[in-house]
Order: C-alpha cells, then structure tokens, then sequence
C-alpha cells in the first residue's frame, strides 16, 4: 500500500509540474510519467504480495493432525491418502 501510495504521489507531482512548466519537452517528460505511473504503480505494489515462502503441504500429516487421538477409531476409518510420485527420468 506504501509503495502504490507513494508512486501516486509521484504522479500528482508530474501533473501539477506539467501544468506549472512551460511547454517545451519538460512538458511531455511530465506527461508520460502521469500517463505510465499508474500502470507501474499496480505492478510495483502487487509484486511484493508474492514474497512470501510457500512450503509442501502434506495432506498425510494434516489428516493425523485434524484427527487426532480418538481411541475409539481404528485404522481402516481413517481416509486414504492417494500418493503419487513422480520422477523425471522414468520412462515409464
């Protein structure tokens, strides 16, 4: 929210500094960063949503976590678990 916050900012800056400058390349510098800063302030802000580390969920662990120790449960009630393992250099 910061960084989007803060390239907006930098664009009411090129706007003002656009109206304010004389008409000269000054001018049309002021205008492209007004034009093209919105479009980098979404990328720039939602790129740092993706900064967190992921890890492999095991669903094996998280159906023995949520079950718990429940004496009255046998084996056979609990859930199968489909594993598949895959290798790159298999053929088959």
């Amino acid at each position: 929210m910061h960084r989007y916050a803060l390239t907006m900012g930098i664009r009411m800056v090129c706007f003002l500094l656009m109206a304010l400058v004389p008409l000269g390349w000054w001018t049309w510098a002021f205008a492209a960063g007004a034009i093209v800063l919105p479009y980098l302030a979404v990328v720039y802000a939602n790129a740092g949503s993706d900064s967190t580390a992921t890890t492999v969920e095991s669903p094996v662990l998280q159906l023995a976590e949520t079950a718990g120790p429940d004496p009255t449960k046998t084996v056979e009630d609990a859930p199968e678990v489909i594993t598949v393992r895959e290798r790159g250099d298999d053929p088959s």
